[in-house]
């Protein structure tokens, strides 16, 4: 089965990475040799067959005109698993950094996630199997093509995940509203951490708020009741990062 990545970012990730299968490129006539330089230098580099064809074509197998001239078949997203996070930790000889997503939704909303996610290091991100979404095409596309730089899971039964990473070493931060929660700036971050993001609007689940070890929340002194998941969760995957810059000076 393939899959269908289209806009240039998003391409070009891909096709650097290398770690899907890669079946053919397809590239706009006429487009610019700037722009399509660094992607069909990626697409040479792993032997991928390029075709080149006209936008509308490219409109039909991309089903829309927004694919800005670059079109990538490719086979579906490598899913990974928590002993390859764990792993790549250890192999950077850092402290584990981990993203949970308990049931977020939206490919815009885990887009943007994995796009902080990526930026700040982490080692791998965690999905609640049962009623989440996959990384398609389109979240991908959200992150920038970061996901395909991820190491991304999917896993049945999230609390028992989550135990099994706490059975490493693994602190678990939750993001909360409450009077339960502490406040983003009453701890160290500087720990081996898993940052979990709940559902929009609904937030954790409860079996999976009594596991985390610590609740957070970010403190605000404006009107609106709160922010939404991916900004939430990116400035707390921030300020485990920064921790970990300061601390390690």
């Amino acid at each position: 089965m393939s899959e269908i990545l289209t806009r240039r970012n998003t391409v070009l990730e891909a096709l650097s990475s290398q770690r899907r299968q890669m079946h053919r490129l397809w590239l706009q006539k006429g487009l610019d040799k700037k722009l399509a330089g660094p992607i069909l230098q990626a697409a040479r580099a792993g032997g991928v067959p390029v075709e080149r064809a006209d936008k509308q074509k490219l409109s039909k197998l991309a089903k829309d005109g927004r694919h800005q001239g670059v079109v990538l078949e490719a086979g579906p997203y490598p899913y990974s698993d928590l002993d390859e996070m764990l792993g790549l930790a250890e192999q950077r000889g850092e402290r584990p950094f981990l993203l949970l997503l308990d049931l977020l939704h939206g490919p815009q909303n885990i887009g943007q996630l994995l796009r902080t996610a990526e930026a700040v290091g982490v080692h791998g991100v965690i999905l609640q199997d049962r009623r989440a979404p996959d990384i398609t095409p389109a979240v991908v596309q959200y992150s920038a093509g970061a996901a395909e730089h991820l190491l991304i899971s999917q896993e049945t039964n999230l609390v028992q995940t989550m135990k099994r990473l706490q059975t490493a070493g693994v602190w678990l931060v939750g993001m909360e509203l409450g009077h339960e929660a502490q406040r983003l700036g009453e701890m160290d971050l500087n720990i081996p951490v898993g940052i979990v993001v709940g559902h929009e609007g609904q937030g954790l689940r409860r079996l999976v708020r009594d596991t985390c070890d610590i609740l957070l929340e970010l403190p605000m002194r404006g009107q609106v009741e709160s922010l939404n998941a991916a900004v939430a969760g990116s400035i707390l995957l921030y300020a485990a990062w920064r921790a970990r810059v300061v601390g390690n000076q």
